[in-house]
């Protein structure tokens, strides 16, 4: 493959788990403090604001990467998520890092869809195919015209808000199925990859057969693919993340090497640590032990 492409170091983010907004803003200088190069939250529809809180940490840190474990965009008006995320990344002096995805079926997860009915996951990729489109424009502080099957945007001159600090855009993370080609090819075009894992001939995959069936042999074979794709649409010499989320101990460095090194080894950029089994009570002090430890660097 031709042109020239960013070999990433593998990063090291932590992911809080708890709904609590003082306790992730009291996180975040331990974060930086103990090596860790990001800190992202999650973001529910009717639940703690993702983007006050990562404002509230970017005051309060100076190094690590700011961001979401994931926004559904789908569920989100486009011109009030570029609003949050370019304040985010103003305070931050260009931290921000944005994680999207369809956003939860409502047979999956009936408490996302309190507020209104699942329109389908044919009708969420519309919305968010042209919802990173209308981000792509939004963030640019400049006039435009947008008229797509959802969203549409009038042009204005006036009172356009300032371009993000990272240009072209906030780096848009996306969560895409491998091997589904249309949804690889829509991460390919952004700036990195969220994977999930539909193996072949299986009908219904849930999570946990998901977690079990998604290899570092397989994560290796769709980072080459995604390359090739990116190389094809000119994009090589593009910085490209891949993510890969887990569980280590933070007490046994060999052990926690083990589990990370295979991915580093398959390509993945960023190991992000989350430990979604940690009941509310417990994640304070589960958070403050695990951040202390250390990222599993090996």
């Amino acid at each position: 493959m031709g042109g020239t492409r960013y070999v990433l170091r593998m990063r090291y983010g932590f992911v809080v788990t708890g709904s609590d907004p003082n306790l992730a803003v009291e996180l975040a200088p331990l974060i930086e403090q103990h090596g860790w190069d990001g800190m992202f939250v999650w973001e529910g529809i009717w639940a703690t604001d993702p983007w006050s809180v990562l404002a509230a940490a970017a005051m309060r840190t100076e190094r690590i990467c700011l961001g979401t474990m994931l926004t559904p965009l789908p569920r989100r008006r486009p011109w009030e998520l570029a609003s949050q995320t370019a304040t985010v990344d103003a305070l931050s002096h260009g931290r921000t890092v944005l994680s999207v995805g369809l956003g939860v079926p409502q047979e999956v997860e009936q408490r996302f869809w309190i507020f209104e009915d699942d329109p389908g996951r044919r009708t969420r990729a519309e919305l968010l195919d042209e919802g990173l489109e209308m981000l792509d424009h939004l963030w640019r502080g400049e006039p435009f015209e947008y008229d797509g099957q959802h969203y549409r945007a009038a042009r204005t001159e006036t009172l356009l808000p300032a371009a993000t600090v990272q240009r072209p855009r906030i780096p848009t993370w996306v969560v895409g199925v491998w091997p589904r080609m249309k949804s690889m090819r829509r991460v390919a075009r952004y700036d990195g990859w969220i994977p999930n894992y539909a193996p072949p001939g299986a009908s219904v995959v849930d999570a946990e057969q998901q977690a079990a069936a998604y290899t570092p042999e397989v994560a290796a074979e769709a980072i080459a693919w995604l390359r090739a794709e990116r190389d094809r649409l000119g994009l090589a010499d593009r910085p490209f993340d891949v993510v890969q989320e887990g569980v280590t101990t933070g007490t046994d460095a060999a052990a926690d090497a083990a589990v990370v090194r295979p991915w580093a080894d398959a390509g993945a950029t960023w190991w992000l640590e989350a430990d979604w089994s940690v009941p509310e009570e417990r994640v304070a002090d589960a958070a403050r032990a695990r951040i202390a430890a250390g990222p599993p660097r090996g």
